[in-house]
């Protein structure tokens, strides 16, 4: 536990050192957001907010990987390449937005490019596992990058919660090894210090290069320690919000146009409600701890 503290506490103050340099360099390369014209009038002001931010939690989350490999501890590689891998699409995506100043590959290009690239991650995270379980790695791996990234909307709210989801995962679930949670670790250290910039009013925005390769890695993680049927628990809070989308499009579809929430994901519709982002923030933070404990609560249950 001491050596788990160490790697968050070194990785936290790298990145708080680095994020500012950082921000600037994204500010001179124009890596400006782009704001859905759907989405409120107190989102339009973020546009030109710097994004790619998780460019820099993810490579630190990556050599923190790589550094336990050397270092002799078993078990980094699914995280390392899951982060690679998901980072690698989301990297891609945030650049076509700014180039294009447009949303980004379609969804009907860039799901079908998911679940190619998650069958290897899946593959390599299963680890001599029963081949039958995949098909529902893969479903985990594209799910878990999808859910965190349909989160990252408001400010704070996705890094928050995935520290809450990849902590969880590597320090309270019985299967952990070394090297994962090295991986883990150095993310949510980073994550920690990434949120300093990214909360309420954010100074930059992690993009779709950190959102998909969170996701990417928090599965690749859970399929390791065979923990597959806990991620839904562990990270309940990005269920319910990819749920709400889900449940809004089957909706207005079959009825022509009628709604069930006023805006999804549901972080919005307590938005219009009148919350103000950091106590949407904090209260799905809240959440996100509880459900964390009921899945380690199950672990101890079952064990």
């Amino acid at each position: 536990m001491i050596f788990d503290l160490g790697t968050f506490v070194s990785a936290a103050v790298v990145a708080a050192v680095v994020y500012p340099s950082f921000i600037r360099w994204l500010r001179e390369m124009k890596a400006g957001q782009v704001i859905q014209q759907e989405l409120p009038d107190s989102h339009q002001k973020k546009a030109g907010t710097p994004t790619g931010g998780g460019i820099l939690f993810v490579a630190l989350a990556i050599i923190g990987g790589l550094g336990a490999t050397a270092a002799g501890h078993p078990g980094a590689w699914p995280a390392v390449i899951a982060l690679v891998a998901g980072g690698a699409i989301g990297l891609f995506d945030d650049v076509s937005k700014l180039r294009r100043g447009s949303i980004g590959i379609p969804a009907r290009i860039k799901l079908p490019i998911q679940v190619v690239i998650a069958i290897p991650v899946a593959w390599i995270a299963l680890s001599g596992q029963t081949p039958w379980l995949l098909p529902i790695g893969v479903i985990a791996v594209v799910g878990a990058a999808n859910a965190v990234n349909i989160t990252d909307g408001m400010d704070g709210l996705a890094a928050g919660l995935s520290i809450i989801a990849v902590g969880t995962t590597v320090l309270f679930l019985p299967n952990a090894p070394a090297g994962e949670k090295a991986v883990g670790m150095t993310l949510c250290g980073a994550l920690a210090a990434f949120l300093i910039f990214n909360r309420y009013p954010a100074r930059v925005f992690m993009g779709d290069t950190g959102a998909l390769a969170i996701g990417f890695a928090l599965a690749a993680m859970a399929i390791q320690q065979r923990m597959i049927l806990l991620l839904p628990i562990v990270g309940l809070v990005f269920v319910l919000e990819t749920l709400s989308v889900i449940i809004q499009v089957a909706y207005f579809k079959a009825t022509g146009g009628k709604r069930v929430f006023p805006m999804t994901p549901i972080h919005y519709t307590f938005h219009h409600e009148g919350w103000s982002e950091n106590r949407i923030a904090l209260s799905f933070w809240a959440a996100g701890i509880v459900s964390a404990l009921v899945a380690i609560a199950l672990v101890k249950l079952f064990a």
